[in-house]
């Protein structure tokens, strides 16, 4: 099946070969069958530009990883009420709205929620989790391939492509997983950690 860049090269290979043998088989050429095959030559190069600029816009289209887990929801039965109507819906929010795959609430020394692709694995913070606490400041690991430390991870779920660690002041994190590579953008990580630090208040 035919991309639509592949659609876009050929049509404008198909213009530049008629306009060649145009130009071949005319017998006189005047100014104005000059214009239109100048005109012609634009046009097909200005299809041909469409179809490279859209053949790298399809490179950059990535897949949903075949993660495994199952779909679940875990909340702690020692929270408040309150704690566990935020955590519930700012989840929720976050599974519906982002390209999250699973979340994951650490606190205290105990998860207190899981919720969209989990399993019965225990977590345990590392050295990233760490990292993040230690300079307030939330990590963003965009393809989990090119970190070392991703194993971490593998206790939220096996061979996650992105990672999303928000520290909950010194307390916890929020772990966030996602379907693919890069896939979160600079507005998810900026509305989450602003949840983060609501959460903080709270908790």
């Amino acid at each position: 099946m035919f991309s639509t860049s592949n659609i876009a090269f050929l049509i404008g290979f198909l213009m530049v070969l008629l306009t060649l043998i145009n130009v071949l088989f005319t017998n006189e050429i005047s100014p104005s069958i000059q214009r239109s095959e100048i005109i012609s030559a634009l046009t097909s190069i200005s299809i041909i530009f469409i179809g490279f600029l859209s053949q790298r816009h399809d490179s950059r289209i990535i897949k949903k990883v075949d993660l495994k887990g199952e779909d679940g929801l875990y909340i702690s039965a020692d929270l408040s009420n309150e704690i566990k109507n935020e955590i519930a819906w700012g989840s929720n929010i976050i599974l519906r709205a982002t390209a999250s795959s699973t979340i994951l609430i650490y606190l205290n020394d105990s998860v207190i929620l899981k919720r969209g692709l989990i399993n019965t694995k225990e977590f345990k913070p590392g050295k990233i989790c760490y990292s993040a606490r230690n300079k307030n400041k939330y990590i963003s690991l965009v393809n989990t391939k090119f970190y070392p430390g991703k194993f971490e991870f593998d206790s939220v779920l096996l061979d996650l492509p992105s990672v999303l660690v928000f520290p909950i002041s010194d307390k916890g994190w929020i772990i966030i997983g996602g379907w693919s590579e890069r896939c979160f953008t600079k507005s998810d990580e900026i509305w989450i950690e602003g949840w983060s630090r609501k959460l903080e208040q709270i908790i």
